[in-house]
């Protein structure tokens, strides 16, 4: 006695350590933990083999399972349990030592927050891609509710929070579809009116055409000029065989020449003009209808994954029912409490050994 009468110190660690182990001992409340393991699937509906990364893009795995602690721990998630399972009068009740209790049901809810993360736990096993979920509460009822709650509404959210973004994905790509559908229209109208103003149904068809009627026309021409070169060894230009076949050549190359102008002038309805043109809206109208059947294939893509945004929370292990209370830890918390106050007593004892060292 005269020893902690002379070394104080060590008599206030013992009265700390008696004092601490009657208050784990004695006067703390028992809380019971429910807790439950879960992961975080999708439907099994297959995609159109198309990439459409840079169009439909969004978390998985882990990220999900991050996003859904994140609400579970969230005040949003609190103030749903509170209005539920009337947390505020649980946690602040009077038979609750006033260590363990929440501080009046009329705290802010910073301060109920704060507290409310001191009672729930959410941690991600990331090797296991696992999220495991520990509740207390100072009855059983309550702690099975909280963790059942957390389930139903974590994965409410990430429903409503996938499909909200699925939504707005499909009626973006649904207006795009609309567009493009009146632009197909558009290039398609040009093009039939063109083909009815100059009456073709296909004007490089029309070349071709007369490009074989000049080549039958020319191919004629050669013979008749063939002709009268051979009738020339025999007969004058004055002859009435000769005269005719003259004219029978200058109507073959008058002919061709009006074939020719009708292909390409620099003025005028040429078909070489008329065939760029229509050609032109040709392509308007094809890359048109490309872009509309991407556009309808992407809202196909999109519609499935709007189905796959759907998360189901799988439950590897259901909320359990505490049937006797885990927390506090009463020889766990007692143990480091003494170790702790010995520690700091030593501390003090060499701190003191030292000074009268100096002083002598």
């Amino acid at each position: 006695m005269k020893q902690l009468i002379k070394h104080p110190y060590w008599l206030v660690c013992l009265v700390a350590i008696v004092v601490f182990t009657f208050y784990q001992a004695i006067l703390v409340t028992d809380r019971y933990v429910s807790t439950t393991h879960v992961v975080l699937s999708s439907p099994a509906v297959a995609a159109p083999s198309l990439d459409f990364g840079a169009i439909l893009s969004g978390t998985s795995g882990s990220g999900d399972l991050l996003l859904l602690r994140d609400h579970l721990l969230s005040v949003d998630m609190l103030k749903k349990l509170d209005a539920q399972l009337g947390l505020r009068q649980h946690y602040s009740a009077s038979d609750i030592d006033y260590f363990s209790r929440l501080k009046g049901a009329d705290l802010p809810i910073e301060k109920f927050h704060k507290y409310y993360l001191s009672r729930v736990d959410v941690k991600l096993d990331e090797y296991a891609n696992v999220l495991r979920i520990r509740a207390q509460a100072f009855d059983a009822e309550t702690a099975n509710a909280m963790t059942t709650l957390l389930l139903k509404e974590g994965e409410a959210h990430m429903n409503e929070m996938g499909q909200r973004l699925a939504t707005e994905q499909v009626k973006f790509i649904e207006r795009q579809v609309d567009i493009l559908a009146d632009r197909l229209t558009e290039a398609r109208e040009a093009l039939l009116e063109y083909q009815n103003k100059h009456e073709l149904i296909s004007p490089r068809a029309a070349v071709e055409s007369l490009s074989a009627v000049v080549a039958g026309l020319e191919a004629e021409l050669a013979k008749l000029q063939a002709q009268r070169m051979a009738l020339s060894a025999t007969q004058s230009d004055n002859s009435a065989a000769m005269i005719q076949l003259q004219a029978q050549i200058n109507a073959l190359q008058s002919q061709i020449e009006r074939e020719r102008r009708r292909m390409a002038t620099q003025a005028g309805d040429a078909l070489n003009r008329i065939t760029v043109e229509y050609e032109t809206l040709e392509l308007q109208a094809q890359f048109a209808l490309d872009l509309y059947s991407s556009a309808l294939s992407i809202l196909e893509a999109t519609r499935v994954e709007a189905a796959r945004q759907l998360k189901q929370i799988s439950v590897l292990q259901a909320p359990t029912y505490p049937e006797y209370s885990t927390e506090p830890r009463r020889i766990y918390n007692i143990t480091v409490f003494a170790i702790l106050a010995l520690l700091a007593a030593v501390i003090a004892h060499l701190l003191t050994a030292i000074i009268r060292d100096h002083k002598d």
